[in-house]
């Protein structure tokens, strides 16, 4: 298991729970990146950029089905983007959907590895997961190496698993089990 502190580097970023006072920040990066996440992400009406958003996106991090964690900058605190297990399922299966992203200028710099590493860790430990799914488009080059360089296993293809820009896609169904090497 990769862990935030491989390498003897210190750790860029870490992981934060989301809080009400997070929301202009939030909403900010999530608008400044629009144009960058619009190849990947489901359809998304202006409302989604709203206090009203934000507001639901708060009240979904119950610990039930969804733990949503922002990705912030140790040097400067500042929201770099978002982890979240999603659709967790307890009982027999124990796993949850991996959802995340980075602000546009925040991308390629290794922070998601640090974050995606931190997140596994949390899942695994606190949060008492199985396994974890992530779902990624073939062309999205940059998440299928993240996820490849923490030890994912691709399992197999979802044909029409999200509706993106429109259409329904196909994704790659990469996991990773609490066991894993």
């Amino acid at each position: 298991m990769s862990h935030s502190h491989s390498h003897g580097a210190e750790a860029l970023v870490y992981l934060a729970r989301p809080v009400a006072r997070d929301q202009a920040d939030y909403l900010g990066l999530l608008k400044a990146s629009r144009g960058f996440h619009d190849p990947w992400f489901p359809d998304r009406s202006d409302d989604a950029f709203e206090p009203a958003a934000f507001q639901a996106f708060l009240e979904s991090d119950t610990g039930e089905r969804c733990l949503r964690h922002f990705i912030r900058r140790r040097e400067d605190k500042a929201i770099v983007g978002a982890v979240n297990l999603n659709e967790i399922v307890r009982g027999a299966f124990q796993s949850a959907y991996l959802g995340y992203w980075v602000g546009a200028e925040f991308a390629g710099r290794g922070y998601m590895k640090q974050a995606l590493a931190q997140a596994i860790q949390f899942a695994f430990t606190e949060a008492d997961l199985h396994r974890l799914e992530a779902n990624i488009m073939p062309e999205n080059a940059a998440s299928l190496a993240v996820v490849k360089s923490l030890g994912f296993q691709r399992e197999g293809i979802s044909p029409g698993y999200l509706k993106i820009a429109g259409q329904w896609r196909d994704h790659e169904r990469w996991t990773i089990l609490r066991e894993s090497p």
